[in-house]
């Protein structure tokens, strides 16, 4: 049986090709892809040649343990239907709708314990969110926001937006949020933001940095870097309040970060925290598994229902244009979905 899937061949060079799959075993099951998501964060980087070369595209991910070199395939939201089973795999498994952190293939094979069963009350393009929205309550979790707070939210991108959407649900003083994009900052404020500022105007950047240096707005007492460009840092760091922590969700790949880290900051006390969610806090492992994280994740999606954040379904032999999409029109796109 061949398998179609989307090749990273070189930097911002897509193919969508045909591979002849392997036999299935007696303890896996095949999955027919229905969907899959597009991460514009992460996979951008792999897209444009940013990937550090000398890192595992994921090293808790089975699918994704190979090097950042080219060609490879990537992705982690695939969600499908179990079509076939091995001798040694219950029955119940076919037509079961599943979700699994594979590339974007229209087949693959993988043992059960590598699937996630969709809960019934949850549509298929909901599910596709369920890696951006473990990674939002990961953040949330590090950031730890409290009652009454200013938090502001540096980045309105899929990950930016569904942290928003968790934070919405805390009795907060101020929930603002910053992006040069005007379709996530309209999506922001849906979301539950109370102020969405334009990072692209410096105008209306300075307008809202003073916003926190008033009388009104004190500071930030918590902020959220998830823009992937580090020189946002010295923003967060401008506007954090003393003691304030700022949770940097971006991951840079090559990016340097160059930080003004002299006169205020070093009086501050504020707390830089690097928040990943392939690991939990340490300070809640006692209490917390990953599994833990995946039921408040998947109840996350039945509250927000992010699937009305999908701006384009682009089918997977059109993949090369939907990349393209993403790169260079930002600011027209919030999620894309493959469909098979």
């Amino acid at each position: 049986m061949q398998s179609t899937g989307v090749l990273f061949v070189a930097p911002r060079v897509v193919e969508v090709r045909q591979e002849q799959m392997a036999d299935l075993k007696p303890d896996q099951v095949l999955v027919r892809t229905l969907i899959s998501a597009i991460s514009p964060g992460t996979e951008m980087l792999l897209y444009r040649g940013e990937f550090p070369a000398d890192l595992p595209l994921d090293e808790n991910l089975e699918s994704l343990a190979g090097q950042a070199t080219y060609p490879v395939k990537y992705g982690y939201s695939a969600i499908g239907e179990v079509i076939e089973r091995g001798e040694a795999v219950d029955s119940e498994w076919i037509g079961k709708r599943v979700f699994a952190f594979q590339p974007h293939v229209s087949h693959f094979v993988v043992k059960p314990d590598a699937l996630q069963v969709i809960p019934q009350e949850i549509s298929e393009e909901d599910a596709a969110f369920l890696p951006n929205m473990e990674t939002a309550v990961n953040f949330v979790m590090d950031g730890r926001p409290l009652i009454g707070e200013n938090v502001i939210l540096f980045g309105q991108g899929i990950v930016g937006l569904l942290t928003t959407a968790l934070l919405a649900q805390y009795p907060l003083n101020n929930l603002i949020t910053v992006d040069p994009f005007a379709i996530r900052r309209r999506a922001s404020l849906d979301l539950g933001a109370n102020i969405s500022i334009e990072s692209s105007d410096a105008v209306s950047m300075e307008q809202g940095i003073g916003l926190f240096k008033g009388s009104r707005f004190p500071g930030a007492d918590l902020i959220y870097e998830l823009t992937g460009n580090p020189q946002v840092l010295n923003h967060a760091l401008e506007v954090c309040r003393f003691t304030g922590r700022i949770v940097i969700g971006s991951w840079y790949g090559k990016k340097q970060a160059d930080l003004n880290l002299g006169g205020w900051f070093h009086r501050s006390r504020i707390q830089l925290i690097s928040s990943q969610v392939s690991s939990i806090n340490p300070e809640f492992s006692a209490r917390w598994d990953k599994d833990r994280r995946f039921q408040v994740a998947w109840e996350m999606l039945s509250r927000v229902k992010p699937s009305r954040l999908i701006t384009h379904r682009i089918p997977i032999r059109e993949a090369g244009e939907a990349y393209r999409l993403v790169d260079q029109q930002p600011g027209e796109t919030i999620q894309i979905i493959l469909t098979y």
